[in-house]
C-alpha cells in the first residue's frame, strides 16, 4: 500500500471546510442544524452534523470524504443516529467542478428488507452556499429526488 498523497482532486473538497447552518423544507419552524467540516491534512475530510430531527429528538451525522487515486473516484461514508446503516459512497465531480455526485446502495424507502440504488449530490452555488440532495434510482435509470438540504457558511 502506498502512502496517501494530496492530489488536485482533493482541492474540490477543501470548499467544504468550515462551519455551516443547515436547513431543509421538512425543518420548517426548527432551528438550523450545524455542520462542522474539517480537513485531515488535505487528503480526507470529516463533516459532523448535529441538530433536532423533524418530529423531535437529537441527531448526529458523520460524513467522511476523500479521493482514491487507485479507483479514480471520490470515496466516503455516512452514518447518522437516525438509522443503523452505514452508507458507503463512490462518486465523481461534474465537468464544471460544481457538483459531486455520490453513488451508494442502501435500504429501500418503501421496503426496508430490500436495497435500492441512490445518488446523492453536493452542489456548490458559491463559496458560502451549497446544497445536498438525495435521489433514488428508478427502473428507467433516472433519479427521483426525495430530499434536499441547504448549507450556508457561518465561518
Amino acid at each position: 500500500m502506498q502512502l496517501a498523497k494530496v492530489l488536485k482532486e482533493h482541492e474540490f473538497l477543501e470548499d467544504l471546510v468550515g462551519v455551516w447552518d443547515v436547513t431543509a423544507p421538512e425543518m420548517t419552524g426548527q432551528e438550523p442544524w450545524t455542520e462542522i467540516v474539517r480537513s485531515l491534512h488535505g487528503g480526507s475530510f470529516v463533516a459532523k452534523g448535529s441538530g433536532q430531527r423533524p418530529g423531535g429528538g437529537a441527531a448526529t451525522t458523520v460524513l467522511t470524504l476523500g479521493y482514491s487515486a487507485d479507483k479514480g473516484k471520490y470515496i466516503g461514508a455516512w452514518i447518522g443516529t437516525m438509522m443503523d446503516y452505514l452508507w458507503v459512497y463512490e462518486g465523481v465531480v461534474s465537468d464544471d467542478g460544481t457538483i459531486l455526485s455520490l453513488y451508494t446502495t442502501g435500504p429501500d424507502c418503501g421496503d426496508t428488507k430490500k436495497l435500492a440504488d441512490y445518488r446523492e449530490q453536493i452542489i456548490f452555488h458559491d463559496c458560502h452556499h451549497r446544497m445536498f440532495n438525495s435521489a433514488t434510482r428508478q427502473p428507467d435509470s433516472s433519479c427521483k429526488q426525495f430530499m434536499e438540504a441547504h448549507y450556508t457558511r457561518k465561518r
